[in-house]
């Protein structure tokens, strides 16, 4: 059994966006030589998600939108309020929210050097808290 980690950085080009990473994972698991197996991708951040669907703009926008009425801005959030501990105002509760939507990550099989994904499907990186450096991972198990 080989166990192999790569962490990746991304940063979006606008404040809430879906980033498509389906490629640095399938790159990663052709660089691992691994056969089969099983691929984690995970987010580093409490604001950001990784989740998967269709790879059209449309449906992008839709995704965005959606998690925007579910999780308004202007909503009287508790933890826009002054934090000590950061020394700063937190205002990002929308983000935290909007990342237990779709969760810091997705497992995928990997079945003859092939990540096993829907034909009409891409993994993405969620943006939801602005532009930032940010951080996900990719961890791969098999043989």
């Amino acid at each position: 059994m080989q166990f192999r980690l790569k962490e990746n950085s991304v940063c979006a080009e606008k404040e809430f966006e879906l980033i498509k990473i389906t490629s640095e994972v399938r790159d990663f698991i052709a660089e691992t030589g691994i056969r089969n197996g099983i691929c984690y991708i995970i987010s580093e951040h409490t604001t950001t998600g990784i989740t998967v669907n269709e790879s059209l703009p449309c449906v992008e926008k839709d995704l965005l939108e959606g998690l925007d009425r579910l999780v308004p801005e202007d909503y009287p959030y508790n933890h826009n309020h002054y934090l000590p501990t950061y020394g700063t105002i937190g205002g990002n509760a929308p983000g935290h929210l909007k990342s237990l939507l779709t969760g810091i990550c997705s497992v995928f099989p990997v079945v003859n050097g092939e990540l096993m994904l829907g034909h009409a499907a891409d993994i993405y990186f969620c943006e939801y808290d602005g532009v930032k450096n940010r951080h996900y991972m990719i961890y791969i198990m098999g043989e």
